[in-house]
């Protein structure tokens, strides 16, 4: 019985019948309204501008559109660096739930997934270039398709073949683009290279009155941009230079002398000390952001460079405040008990101090070391030496970390003192750090540094992986493209080289 007496099963019988003559009235309801709806054109005249809210645009403005692939691209990916590229690059190891340190790559964690990020800003970046076709927009075209060039090359570089000439194109009905191979998307009439031509192009052509808008790597200045992409040239020319003769593309490059050369080009955005532009791993719980120490790696590069780097990418121990101390990659923490005061933690500006902090794009210093890269190797005219000075100092000033004053007089950091190639690669890879996964595709390229090793408890048969898999999404969503692409990697395998890849 209920409180006033009334039966359970009563009570349920007349709620059953409340609630459907409820229903039956409300759908009648709906009935007539579609009826009067249909036969009563005079409704829906003006429909859509009648709900059409005035206040709020139907298409994004470009400049927000810019600002926002820049800024998306600069803060995740600063991100994925530092939670994954780092573990890959073997600047940081970590000392708990690193399955992705051990090298199972098909699992992330805190990070490792930079798929959905590149794709969902190449697809933003592809309206961008949509809006830029029409006046008054057209200032955006050389920008847009430099952005183009730069997502596409670290998509391609991170997994190898990859949706390019059908990437993005929704709209179109294209909802399962094919894999291109990577070849194609570096040296296809609308591969890479020829993107990055057609943005100078472009951007030396205009004439127009509207200036760039949103830009927070350049104010506008479009003359900057042009470096950026020439800069952006150099590194894909260097990328496939084991592949492909690119003297000659270098050399013409070199000679215009259109590249970032100096801090004042970088193309850079800096972080805040507070919210809502500081670096991520600020928010982050600081259990999540102690899981990351010292590599072993960057700390013997750092003892044999005597590299002063090493106090401002990580804090002493906390047990012997004179002591650093890097870590094993991909230790199995079930089986090894680590104290963290015996570990360094990474640095203040990580955290603490994220204004020190740039999500970075491209810098004069990545820029001469790879000129010095082509210089050492001939593929250039110009001193290696030269570049590779130059670059340690734009690199050690980067970082605002004083350069020890004999830095690049003694010792193996000064040029030639050991192999230089090792010497040019080693130094971009010490300044790379957290950016993507560069530090990681340049040893996949170049085989330095030479300390990087496979995992202390390999998940991957003690091999370093040499590309990313694929996603699982792929394989649900885009399922007969996936199955070719993974056919031709061996079965997704993270062992099977991209083509640039020729170690």
């Amino acid at each position: 019985m209920t409180s006033n007496g009334t039966s359970k099963i009563g009570y349920r019988k007349t709620s059953r019948t409340l609630i459907m003559k409820i229903a039956y009235k409300n759908v009648l309801t709906l009935v007539v309204l579609a009826f009067a709806i249909a036969f009563q054109p005079g409704c829906t005249k003006d429909f859509e501008e009648i709900n059409t809210n005035p206040n709020a645009p139907v298409e994004v403005q470009p400049q927000l559109l810019l600002r926002q692939v820049i800024y998306d691209m600069g803060e995740q990916m600063s991100y994925e660096g530092f939670v994954a590229g780092n573990l890959l690059g073997q600047y940081f190891s970590m000392v708990d739930f690193n399955l992705f340190d051990r090298h199972n790559l098909r699992q992330p964690q805190l990070g490792g997934n930079p798929w959905p990020v590149l794709y969902r800003n190449l697809r933003d970046n592809q309206t961008l270039i949509q809006l830029a076709d029409v006046e008054p927009n057209t200032v955006y075209r050389g920008p847009s398709l430099v952005l183009k060039a730069y997502i596409s090359m670290m998509i391609t570089d991170i997994y190898g073949d990859v949706p390019y000439s059908e990437a993005a194109r929704a709209k179109e009905g294209i909802i399962a683009p094919k894999y291109d191979n990577q070849q194609e998307i570096y040296l296809g009439p609308d591969g890479i290279l020829a993107t990055l031509e057609r943005a100078v192009a472009e951007m030396k052509a205009y004439q127009g009155a509207a200036t760039l808008q949103g830009d927070i790597l350049y104010n506008g200045n479009l003359t900057n941009w042009i470096a950026l992409a020439n800069s952006l040239r150099i590194k894909a020319l260097m990328r496939i230079s084991d592949r492909q003769n690119v003297g000659a593309q270098l050399q013409t490059i070199v000679n215009t002398g259109e590249f970032i050369k100096t801090a004042s080009q970088n193309a850079r955005f800096s972080f805040t000390d507070g919210a809502p532009n500081n670096f991520r791993m600020a928010t982050l719980r600081s259990g999540d952001f102690n899981l990351y120490v010292l590599s072993t790696t960057f700390d013997t590069i750092a003892e044999i460079y005597g590299d002063t780097r090493l106090n401002t990418f990580f804090r002493p121990t906390s047990g012997d405040p004179s002591v650093y101390r890097g870590l094993d990659n991909g230790i199995n923490s079930a089986q090894t008990s680590i104290s963290l005061a015996n570990y360094s933690l990474t640095g203040t500006l990580f955290r603490e101090q994220t204004s020190r902090m740039s999500a970075n794009f491209m810098t004069g210093w990545e820029t001469l070391f790879l000129l010095a890269e082509a210089a050492q190797k001939g593929l250039v005219s110009g001193s290696a030496k030269t570049y590779y000075d130059d670059a340690v100092q734009q690199a050690f000033a980067y970082w605002q970390t004083a350069m020890p004053a004999n830095y690049l007089s003694q010792g193996n950091a000064a040029f030639g003192n050991i192999d230089p190639l090792e010497q040019i690669i080693t130094q971009k890879w010490i300044a790379s750090i957290t950016n993507g996964y560069e530090g990681w595709i340049e040893w996949r390229r170049t085989g330095f540094p030479r300390f990087i090793k496979p995992a202390a408890g390999s998940l991957n048969n003690g091999v370093v992986p040499v590309r990313m898999p694929y996603p699982t999404d792929e394989e649900a969503l885009n399922a007969t493209n996936f199955n070719q692409a993974s056919a031709n990697t061996n079965g997704n395998s993270v062992n099977s080289r991209v083509w640039w890849d020729n170690n």
